[in-house]
């Protein structure tokens, strides 16, 4: 992975540059190959060995933080990302975009991996409202104050552009390149998809509404507060107009439920704003 990088680098004549290597806790040789890659290149080469296995968003945060150049690239190191691409990378962040993401248009993976990936980027758009083709590829160029508002944890790495775009950054997408996988394990797959469902629902909330609250939370109650209107609305009807019993019918407890449920919303999401507004005034 190194050679191919320098290669290509070298083919531009761009000679000012870093590798970061952050091995995530990994249990093979990966970390001592590091090494005598930190040892034959100092200048050039830094690495960052986790004690355990974080995640990739924990990896790539310790990465932005490390890194000191004004364009920043992330690839995976499982050589299925090709560094040729570099310049096109390149090209289309000096047409004025701040970043700039991969799009494996022909991937090379098995079905297990490939159909849970269209499925997640369907959702992902139709939620997020991003037209992007491959939201999760780990192949992509920043700019360096695009990666100054990132803040990743948890699985976010996987709604980057979602975060990136939503501080008002521009954004583009090239198809990639994307080999045969050789070496290591996905460990990505169906198991992943309701995990990266709760992990979207987040970043909407974050992004669209964390300086609203009591739109998203305001917004709910107001709906479960019409159900339950409804329901005994309706019971009532039932009651005054036709003598029927209401007070064993589980639909009765069911809007009385829905009512507080209501309140609460509306309720949490007024403090959210009583919050906010303290910490603005401050």
């Amino acid at each position: 992975m190194y050679e191919n990088i320098v290669g290509t680098l070298e083919k531009m004549g761009t000679h000012a540059f870093e590798v970061i290597f952050i091995d995530d806790g990994s249990h093979d040789d990966s970390w001592e190959k590091i090494k005598k890659l930190i040892e034959r290149y100092p200048d050039q080469v830094i690495g960052v060995r986790s004690r355990r296995n974080f995640g990739k968003a924990h990896a790539l945060s310790i990465g932005f933080k490390k890194s000191r150049g004004r364009i920043v690239f992330t690839m995976d190191g499982d050589l299925q990302d090709d560094a040729i691409e570099i310049p096109r990378f390149l090209e289309k962040l000096d047409e004025g975009y701040d970043m700039v993401t991969g799009w494996k248009y022909h991937r090379n993976d098995p079905l297990s991996k490939t159909i849970p990936s269209k499925v997640f980027n369907f959702v992902t758009r139709a939620f997020s409202g991003l037209e992007l083709h491959d939201f999760n590829c780990g192949y992509k160029a920043y700019r360096r104050e695009a990666i100054e508002h990132l803040n990743l944890y948890g699985d976010l790495h996987r709604y980057i552009p979602i975060l990136v775009h939503a501080e008002g950054f521009t954004i583009a997408e090239i198809a990639v390149t994307h080999n045969p996988r050789k070496f290591g394990k996905s460990k990505y797959g169906w198991k992943r998809l309701y995990k990266g469902f709760l992990d979207l629902l987040t970043v909407i909330a974050l992004t669209r509404y964390a300086k609203r609250p009591a739109h998203i939370f305001g917004g709910s109650g107001l709906i479960v507060g019409a159900f339950g209107f409804s329901i005994l609305s309706y019971l009532s009807v039932m009651k005054i107009c036709f003598d029927q019993g209401i007070g064993g019918r589980p639909l009765f407890f069911l809007g009385i439920l829905a009512m507080l449920l209501a309140a609460q919303l509306i309720g949490l999401g007024l403090i959210g704003e009583l919050i906010i507004k303290h910490r603005n005034a401050k």
